[in-house]
């Protein structure tokens, strides 16, 4: 995230309660204000048993919203033992909601409770399908916050099929499977897919968060495809 204000970007840092206690989480936050990182989205985290490092040990000290608690405190001067700083670091705080998760109302619910502790925008996890989407951001409309919209480019079929079953509350239609099965391109497929669906999404939301997973060369023609921003020979770039 430093690296990327050294060259003029305003970077979104990610912190998960998952891999560290209170005590680490809240020097994290520290210095990332120290190093002029202001824009913080919190999560509680995966278990790592299904990751790539099955063996590591979680930690889940706190949650997403004790986390949003204690930017709360610091931001006020504070600790979350109640000690007293010397200053308070600036951070604006975020949070993360599944749009398509399968209690919808529980998820509406949690995200209320986020935006209490001081969740002043909110991130989705990966979005295929634009309906799905639309009645999320119905029920969302009355709290008024910015929402920040997923998407993850889908390599292969096979990536598609493994979202629909074990990525709670992703769907990938099936006519989206279809199509990457029948391409010869897939990453030229995968880009197109991506660009329809956030001209879609557009309309809804208040930005997107591409995870291009190594793919990061096809953002750009992505973003222009889907009338986010101008293309290479100039232009202001619309507002998403």
């Amino acid at each position: 995230a430093r690296l990327l204000v050294e060259r003029g970007f305003e970077p979104i840092l990610q912190i998960t309660c998952r891999d560290r206690n209170r005590i680490a989480l809240q020097g994290d936050l520290l210095g990332a204000h120290a190093l002029g990182i202001s824009n913080i989205v919190c999560m509680t985290g995966d278990h790592p048993s299904g990751g790539d490092h099955p063996e590591a040990s979680p930690v889940f000290d706190v949650g997403a919203i004790e986390l949003l608690s204690a930017i709360a405190a610091l931001t006020g001067g504070r600790d979350m033992a109640g000690n007293d700083l010397n200053g308070a670091p600036d951070l604006y705080a975020g949070a993360v909601v599944n749009p398509g998760a399968d209690d919808l109302d529980a998820e509406v619910c949690r995200m209320a409770e986020k935006i209490e502790a001081g969740a002043a925008f909110l991130q989705t996890q990966a979005v295929y399908d634009a309906a799905v989407f639309e009645r999320f951001m119905e029920r969302a409309a009355r709290y008024d916050v910015p929402i920040i919209a997923g998407h993850i480019l889908l390599k292969s079929a096979g990536m598609a099929r493994r979202f629909n079953q074990s990525l709670p509350g992703v769907t990938v239609p099936d006519e989206i499977v279809a199509a990457l099965a029948g391409s010869k391109d897939r990453r030229k497929r995968s880009s197109e897919i991506a660009a329809t669906i956030i001209e879609e999404l557009r309309p809804m939301c208040h930005g997107v968060h591409m995870m291009a997973i190594g793919w990061e060369s096809e953002v750009p023609g992505i973003l222009t495809a889907a009338g986010v921003r101008a293309d290479s020979a100039g232009g202001a770039c619309p507002a998403p």
